[in-house]
Parts: structure tokens; C-alpha cells; sequence
């Protein structure tokens, strides 16, 4: 997701390496940082999480859905398919799945032990058959075969909770929504920009900070950033184009040169997780990755 002249932050797209070595200078010490947030005003809040915002925009202006599809069903599937693994994982499995079931016909009517063995690798291949072929027989009976646009009726679908119907809606359908996955969770929490843990909750508050319009590609820039920079065990502090920011510098890495071995996919310099990623991630020196089986 690379150009090879540098892996640090920013620097194979636009606001490349200058935006990581301002953050490194003005990064906050651990105790200041610790402060930023503390007692803030409403609208210190959201005008803090909006440049968060703005800024992570400059730093993944080409952020995406990392599921690869073709049309709302096969983004519908590889969205359930993802529970509990990697888009990576999905990405090199749905391939045969879609070339074998390519409508919710097809997957409605298929053999479950033949669904189960090609979904194997994604793991708990058993549930997932029965969500897929139940979600798929559903579209067929109640919607003509195509999935629907709403998220009342997302919702009613086999395996469907608000975090896959919102993801399906915005990147399928181009309806804003808050995908609450496990580093939107993470990260808006070390924000503090919220201190639920219940998503619905976090979805609510955290979307009350942005224009709804801005809602699917915050999503995007909170949950890439997340996977690269931002980890749950060892955040990259020291190449966080973020850090002055940010009221928990100081929880990860702060060394730069350190910080910089800890990036993921494109930013270290290592393929994506999509086997067809969109051309603009590509323009930007991003990698797309291998299928499975792949040396």
C-alpha cells in the first residue's frame, strides 16, 4: 500500500516525510501529552478531533474499504467474512468463492461443505457458511436478490450488525456511516474523544463531533491509521504525524528511528491487504498483496 525512498510516515504520498519530521519536533513530552485533553471544552474537543482528522486525510489521502469487491453482495460476504480475521485473510479467500457462487443465488443453493471448505482459511468457517448462505438466501426471498440500502433492513440479514451494514452502506452505496471496528474503538478512546465501550454509543458520540457527510472517510483515516501507526500493543509514537495531537504520545515508541520499524503496509514498505486495490493507492506507491498459496 511503495516507493522505496523512505518507510517513514508520509513519506510515499502527499504531506510525505516533512509532515512526520514536525510531528517528531514538536511532539509533546509524555506528562504534557498526558494534559492535552484533560478538562477541554466542547469545542476544544471538536476542533481538536477535526484536525485530527484533516491531518490523517493528508497522510492517506487514498484511504479505502480494504475488502476487495465488485458490487454490494461481494462487499456484503467479504464484510461478514472478516469477523474475527484480517482483509488480508478475506481478500485471498472470497476469489474462489465469488468465481464458484458469483450472485446470492448461486450461494443460497450451494452445498454448505463445499462453502465451508473454500471459506476454511478465514476462520470459523462453519458459522460463517451458515451467515453467508442465510444471508444470501434472505436477499433472494425477501429482496429480489439484491441487498438493500437501508440499514433497517441491513440489519435483519443473517450475520449483519450496524458496524457491517454501515461499511456496506458507505462504500457501497455512498451513505455516510461510523464503522465501529476494533481500532476506531481503540483509537477514538485514546483520543479521548470518548470514553464508552459499548459501539453504538461510541458511534453516537464520536459522530456527533463531525458533519455526517465526513462520517465513511473518518472512518477510513481512523481505522488505516490504526493498522499503521497507531497499534494496540506498540503504537508508533515517534513516526506519528499526529503526536502533538495526541493525549497518549508517549504510550508506544518515541524514538523515530525505532518508531519507523514498527510502520505496517504501505508505510514500512510492505504490500497492502487487497489483491486489487483502487489505482489512486497504487499512484501512491502502494503494493497490492498476494493471493493465497503465494511464496
Amino acid at each position: 500500500m511503495v516507493d522505496r525512498r523512505d518507510s517513514a510516515v508520509g513519506e510515499q504520498g502527499p504531506g510525505g516525510g516533512k509532515r512526520a519530521a514536525r510531528a517528531a519536533e514538536k511532539a509533546p513530552g509524555d506528562a504534557a501529552a498526558s494534559k492535552l485533553a484533560v478538562g477541554q471544552s466542547r469545542t476544544a474537543l471538536v476542533r481538536r478531533a477535526r484536525r485530527i482528522n484533516r491531518e490523517l486525510a493528508e497522510v492517506y489521502p487514498y484511504a479505502h474499504p480494504e475488502l476487495d469487491f465488485e458490487n454490494p453482495f461481494q462487499l456484503l460476504v467479504a464484510t461478514v467474512l472478516s469477523a474475527q480475521t484480517t482483509d488480508l485473510r478475506v481478500n485471498q479467500t472470497t476469489p474462489a468463492l465469488f468465481a464458484k457462487y458469483p450472485g446470492p443465488e448461486d450461494l443460497a443453493a450451494a452445498n454448505p461443505e463445499e462453502v465451508e471448505e473454500i471459506l476454511r482459511p478465514c476462520g470459523f468457517f462453519r458459522a460463517k457458511t451458515r451467515s453467508v448462505m442465510g444471508l444470501s438466501k434472505a436477499l433472494v426471498e425477501d429482496y429480489g436478490g439484491e441487498v438493500p440500502g437501508r440499514l433497517e433492513e441491513l440489519v435483519k440479514l443473517p450475520g449483519v450488525g450496524r458496524k457491517t451494514a454501515f461499511v456496506v452502506l458507505g462504500n457501497a452505496f455512498g451513505r455516510p456511516g461510523i464503522t465501529v471496528d476494533t481500532h476506531f474503538q481503540r483509537l477514538v478512546r485514546r483520543w479521548q474523544w470518548t470514553e464508552q465501550t459499548d459501539p453504538d454509543k461510541i458511534e453516537a458520540e464520536v459522530g456527533a463531533l463531525f458533519p455526517k457527510k465526513e462520517w465513511t472517510d473518518l472512518s477510513h483515516h481512523v481505522i488505516w491509521h490504526g493498522r499503521r501507526i497507531c497499534h494496540a500493543r506498540k503504537p508508533a509514537c515517534g513516526a506519528c504525524p499526529i503526536a502533538p495531537l495526541c493525549p497518549a504520545y508517549g504510550e508506544g515508541e518515541t524514538d523515530p528511528e525505532k518508531a519507523r520499524k514498527l510502520l505496517k503496509y504501505e508505510k514500512g514498505g510492505f504490500p497492502g491487504q487487497r489483491l486489487k486495490p483502487p489505482q489512486s493507492y497504487l499512484d501512491a506507491g502502494g503494493k497490492p498483496a498476494p493471493p493465497l498459496g503465494a511464496a
